[in-house]
């Protein structure tokens, strides 16, 4: 696991080291708990802030990369005016597809971003409220990520948009163990990408230390 160095001086979060600079921390960013996926989902039921819910359901069921995921038009996901249960695109960032589930809650929400917008075919999913521009951009989701995990008491600091991308297969890799399940869902092309991004080797060596009493 390696982080960007650029100060000397370092905290600790969430068991990981952080580089600090000034108040901004850098590095892996934690998954959000069950309880904190709630959390955030119930405040943006009760707003009513409909393209969000969208966003968060499918941020955290895609587990796609920031740069993905607002990249994502209606053809992408939903057919004859049908959320689909599965969908799939090519990445960004490897050229590569991977696939992803799209579950009831997901469905639902997105059902109710294109209804209420009146999407089709390839219209982006997520338009910005800029006029200047066509889509979301990276900056303005990494933004709406920092509100959501501010609005349940996180420091925005510490949490970003990996921290969705990760949520779901962290929970994923603790129930089963399964690396290559994870790997497979991430789009990784090496095992060993997967191992550095859940930080699985320094957490299962803990855990392995920790039943071993001397």
């Amino acid at each position: 696991m390696t982080f960007e160095v650029v100060h000397k001086s370092q905290v600790r979060s969430g068991g990981r080291a952080r580089a600090v600079t000034g108040r901004k921390l850098t590095g892996q960013k934690p998954a959000l708990k069950m309880k904190e996926v709630m959390a955030i989902r119930i405040r943006l039921q009760m707003a009513g802030k409909i393209r969000e819910l969208a966003l968060f359901n499918l941020g955290i069921d895609s587990k796609l990369r920031g740069c993905d995921l607002v990249r994502l038009r209606v053809e992408d996901v939903a057919v004859a005016g049908t959320v689909k249960n599965r969908a799939a695109i090519v990445q960004k960032k490897t050229g590569r597809p991977v696939q992803f589930e799209i579950t009831d809650q997901a469905r639902a929400a997105v059902g109710d971003l294109i209804q209420k917008h009146g999407l089709s075919g390839s219209d982006f999913l997520f338009h910005s409220r800029l006029a200047s521009s066509e889509r979301l951009s990276t900056r303005q989701y990494a933004r709406l990520v920092q509100g959501w995990v501010s609005s349940i008491g996180l420091n925005p600091a510490t949490y970003g948009t990996h921290s969705l991308r990760r949520t779901k297969v962290a929970m994923i890799y603790r129930k089963t163990g399964n690396l290559r399940a994870v790997q497979l869902l991430l789009g990784h092309t090496k095992l060993e990408s997967t191992i550095r991004y859940l930080g699985v080797e320094v957490d299962d060596a803990l855990a392995l230390s920790e039943q071993v009493d001397l």
